[in-house]
């Protein structure tokens, strides 16, 4: 029961955040160079983890769907199969919680540590406004940056899969390009693309709540990190759900 009662809180806790986050929003002041500084450290500071990871995909998935469907007489479907699963799911979702892992703990560390060395507080007696300086532009910078860094992983995932298709097949890249976007629809990118800032958002409200709730020394900060990520990507795959969903209800299967 007392287990239950924190989820209870644990749920509460974010989601009071949340409103905090959208109440002070379009207050002023605007932080537009701290924001700037982390969309930065959320965006290039991944681009290496995210390249790896879309390369990775787009390489393995070819080659395992090639022997399935080589099995049926299908094989010249490849490049459509390709396309549909890394833009509509497999590229936003993989991504997203590759960053809930790296962005949720590192966001969840760094505020705990300013909360448990009381820089927080320091700020707060100030009269300064740390919410919106460290929450505020953390969020922001994830719900701006995790469409674009999915984007560079679908393309480089579609790049791996056309690689081990020419190696495999020698098959020709306009043929590959052809196949591959005739496809897709424009509302398939936009919406699983455009699906991808409510994951920022979700990774970083939840990162941004544990570290900046922290109490406690340096041994809570590294629960705090570690809790962020389990909750972040339990949220993560909750909303890809309500999420397709939602765009099967909006433009059909």
């Amino acid at each position: 029961m007392n287990g239950f009662t924190k989820i209870i809180e644990e749920v509460g806790g974010i989601a009071t955040f949340s409103i905090k986050v959208f109440t002070q929003l379009f207050q002023r002041p605007f932080e537009f160079r701290e924001l700037l500084r982390q969309m930065d450290e959320t965006g290039s500071k991944s681009l290496i983890l995210v390249l790896v990871t879309g390369c990775s995909i787009g390489i393995v998935l070819s080659m395992q769907s090639r022997g399935t469907l080589a099995r049926f007489g299908a094989e010249a479907v490849l490049p459509s199969m390709l396309a549909l699963s890394i833009v509509k799911e497999i590229g936003p979702v993989i991504t997203s919680l590759v960053l809930a892992g790296r962005l949720g703990a590192g966001i969840a560390a760094e505020l705990g540590s300013m909360r448990v060395t009381e820089q927080i507080d320091a700020l707060e007696v100030s009269a300064l406004q740390p919410f919106k300086y460290i929450v505020i532009t953390r969020v922001l910078a994830c719900v701006v940056m995790f469409p674009l860094l999915t984007i560079v992983c679908d393309i480089i995932a579609l790049l791996g899969g056309y690689i081990e298709a020419l190696l495999s097949s020698n098959l020709d890249y306009r043929l590959f390009i052809d196949k591959a976007f005739s496809s897709l629809r424009l509302s398939d990118v936009l919406f699983s693309t455009g699906k991808t800032c409510v994951f920022g958002f979700l990774v970083s409200i939840v990162g941004c709540y544990s570290g900046y709730h922290v109490k406690g020394g340096t041994r809570e900060v590294g629960q705090a990190a570690m809790r962020a990520v389990v909750i972040g990507s339990l949220l993560v795959l909750l909303a890809d759900v309500l999420m397709v969903r939602l765009s099967l209800i909006l433009f059909g299967s």
